[in-house]
């Protein structure tokens, strides 16, 4: 053991996220105090066991980062013979999609707020999920800064223990640069299979909804990169 302070950070996991935690509106609140016992799961260290959550057998889809979740309620709506679990660490987001939840009347969707990487390390089982979903994540564009993004070598890794065989893996970016390199990444692993053939990015599926945020960088220009992933 060391005292060394420099040995300590050096020690810490790199995080894929800043908190940049905005203010709360009534709404949100009332959502997080009131609907999260409901919708929520606790990011304790225990595995989950999806059939006992969703009181259901079926397929569970996984979203890292939802954002304001409302591509994920969209998904989760459109999509009824599906589960989808959400994790998301910024509690604004959060709460917006427990609202769209109840407004919705979906009980499909179960929701952690929490560190995606903890969570997926400790709570996931193996071969548990139908697929993961990544959409437009923090593309850390300066190059000192690319180390902390998501989508590594060791991450893919990681996403091909928890997916079963023939589950998908989605990734999207509006980042030209981190499309290439998702793409060099995901390309390296062999246990998964590109669905737009090697070293092709894929059309934006139907069942992926169009965000507001991605209709306005469509007016300026700004282009999107889809990889669709088969688990071998």
């Amino acid at each position: 053991m060391t005292d060394n302070p420099t040995d300590t950070r050096r020690m810490r996991p790199i995080r894929s996220f800043v908190r940049r935690e905005g203010r709360l509106t009534e709404g949100q609140q009332r959502a997080l105090d009131v609907l999260y016992p409901q919708f929520g799961l606790e990011p304790d260290g225990q595995a989950f066991d999806f059939d006992a959550i969703f009181g259901r057998t079926s397929k569970t889809v996984l979203e890292i980062g939802f954002g304001n979740g409302e591509s994920l309620a969209t998904m989760a709506k459109n999509q009824p013979e599906l589960d989808y679990l959400g994790i998301e660490v910024h509690r604004p987001g959060v709460g917006h999609l427990l609202m769209r939840l109840e407004e919705e009347r979906l009980e499909n969707v179960r929701v952690i707020c929490g560190d995606a990487q903890e969570i997926v390390k400790h709570q996931i089982p193996d071969a548990s999920l139908f697929g993961v979903q990544l959409f437009f994540p923090d593309p850390w564009p300066k190059k000192r800064h690319h180390k902390r993004r998501i989508v590594q070598p060791e991450w893919v890794a990681q996403m091909a223990q928890k997916i079963a065989p023939g589950g998908f893996l989605h990734l999207a970016t509006d980042w030209e640069n981190y499309a290439e390199h998702m793409l060099e990444v995901v390309s390296a692993n062999p246990d998964f299979a590109n669905q737009a053939g090697a070293g092709n990015f894929a059309p934006r599926p139907a069942h992926r909804p169009i965000t507001k945020f991605e209709t306005r960088g469509q007016r300026l220009g700004h282009g999107v990169w889809d990889l669709l992933l088969t688990r071998r």
